[in-house]
């Protein structure tokens, strides 16, 4: 084999593959369509909302949440600011430092968690939890954590 030549993916590398391009594809599209149908929102919106929701203190600077939600601080800003036009979320300037600011749910948005949590749950449930077995669910974990390490490792080189 040529020093030049890619290595190529065997046929159950290509089989795994597939399945996870496949996964990445159809879950987020699956848990949209959900969010969509029943709280006229992105599942991003509802990820990012969550992610506030579950803070220590209950607020977070939107380039944690960037962090979090594995978005950029662009999108995240973007974001933010139509959740804030919702009446969802508000911006407050940091008591430490005024150039940076924490964003928190508002009681409106409370609110729209709490009504929106039991179907996503429902759905994350159906899509996912009750398609596996409780090992199946911890290989999942370990799988998951360990690409997206190998991720956080390549993104930290490319700085």
């Amino acid at each position: 084999m040529d020093a030049t030549e890619p290595k190529w993916l065997n046929e159950e590398e290509t089989r795994t593959w597939l399945a996870l391009v496949a996964l990445a594809t159809r879950l987020p599209a699956a848990l949209d369509t959900q969010m969509q149908r029943d709280a006229g929102m992105t599942h991003f919106e509802y990820h990012v909302m969550a992610a506030l929701s579950m803070a220590p203190e209950g607020a977070l600077r939107p380039r944690d949440l960037a962090a979090t939600a594995g978005s950029s601080l662009s999108r995240v800003s973007h974001l933010l600011r139509r959740l804030e036009n919702k009446g969802w979320i508000e911006r407050t300037p940091d008591p430490d430092d005024s150039r940076y600011s924490y964003a928190s749910l508002t009681p409106a948005g409370q609110e729209k968690m709490a009504r929106t949590a039991p179907d996503h749950v429902a759905t994350a449930r159906r899509l996912v939890f009750d398609a596996l077995t409780p090992a199946q669910q911890r290989q999942l974990t370990t799988i998951g954590e360990r690409i997206c390490s190998a991720i956080e490792q390549s993104d930290a080189r490319d700085r």
